[in-house]
């Protein structure tokens, strides 16, 4: 109750200049968490080594590797019951080198407190200044609302060569804050090089042309490209694999403090990742991702379904942290020689 009711205030604050026709940052900042539980226990470092239905997300050109139709499923209680993330996705490979994806994601908190029309005066009248020295809320006045955003996915991946794929999606945006809504569509373009024998590079440009998402109010929240990068190298040892990954997010945005590292108006944001893999059958994985979050997970594979989990904590100080966040995820392969590329 009490962090929903931060969110509210802050959306007080906000309503205030909602009207305007301004340009913000973060304006794609819930398209930043990712998707798939296997990514989060590394710590999102997926852009060179997502082969699997959760490439259209961390790089479209990984999806090209996919070689039966796959179908996905993901929950995550983000930062405690605080924030419900979810994510369904189905791929199906083409011919002899292409694939095809639609993905949808949901990021929503509900029920946060709604106090705009509570203000009363000492009489009980209802008022709308916060100057007014004896001013208090009528709890029974109070209402809720919900601020909830949409991402879907058209994604298309071709294999060029044995060594080299790209891939590319286009994104419509809907979002909706109470009684305000937004629409917006962008553009993501990949590419993933295998240049020698367990060595995996990848790149992925979100947001390429610039996206712009248009409030009902007339206020635009400019969506600044990110260059994704990465790389990774497995390691294998008769029935055991160790993957070490490594990918940084660069941005435009003169994030300065919020990021690791800044020159101007430029910001780079490491992540770190690895797994552990025993046969094909169970993995362990760990990682370091981009707001400073210590990440732990496990998968499981089953006949046709690939079952992981990961969890993660985020501390500030020990009087100022955020709930914990569990996902789970389900990948479910239609792994039958009538569905084969």
């Amino acid at each position: 109750m009490f962090k929903r009711s931060i969110l509210s205030a802050l959306f007080l604050l906000s309503s205030f200049s909602v009207a305007q026709t301004t340009i913000a940052k973060y304006g794609g900042e819930f398209l930043a968490i990712g998707v798939g539980g296997r990514a989060s226990g590394m710590g999102g470092t997926q852009v060179a080594v997502a082969g699997d239905i959760t490439a259209a997300y961390w790089n479209p050109a990984g999806l090209a590797r996919l070689d039966y139709p796959q179908i996905s499923l993901m929950h995550e209680e983000h930062f405690g019951n605080l924030v419900n993330y979810n994510y369904a996705a189905v791929a199906f490979p083409l011919q002899k080198d292409m694939t095809v994806a639609v993905t949808l994601i949901r990021l929503g908190i509900d029920g946060i407190p709604d106090t705009r029309n509570a203000q009363v005066d000492e009489n009980g009248a209802s008022i709308n200044n916060l100057l007014y020295p004896n001013w208090r809320l009528d709890y029974s006045k109070i209402t809720e609302f919900s601020n909830v955003d949409y991402a879907l996915y058209a994604t298309f991946a071709k294999r060029e060569s044995k060594y080299f794929y790209w891939g590319a999606n286009v994104k419509l945006i809907k979002r909706n804050l109470a009684e305000y809504s937004a629409l917006g569509i962008g553009f993501d373009v990949g590419a993933w090089y295998n240049p020698v024998k367990h060595l995996m590079l990848g790149a992925n440009i979100m947001d390429v042309t610039t996206t712009l998402v248009a409030w009902s109010t007339g206020k635009k929240d400019l969506i600044s490209p990110t260059v994704k990068l990465g790389v990774g190298y497995e390691f294998l040892f008769s029935d055991f694999h160790i993957l070490p990954t490594y990918d940084m997010d660069v941005r435009f945005e003169n994030r300065r403090f919020a990021s690791a590292v800044n020159v101007g108006p430029v910001s780079v944001d490491p992540r770190f990742g690895i797994e552990f893999g025993y046969k094909n059958l169970f993995a362990f994985r760990a990682g370091y991702n981009d707001v400073g979050q210590f990440t732990v997970g496990a998968g499981v594979k089953l006949p046709k379904l690939n079952i992981d989990y990961s969890f993660a904590r985020f501390n500030r100080s020990s009087y100022d942290r955020l709930g914990d966040s569990h996902r789970i995820s389900l990948i479910l392969t239609l792994e039958e020689d009538r569905f084969a590329r």
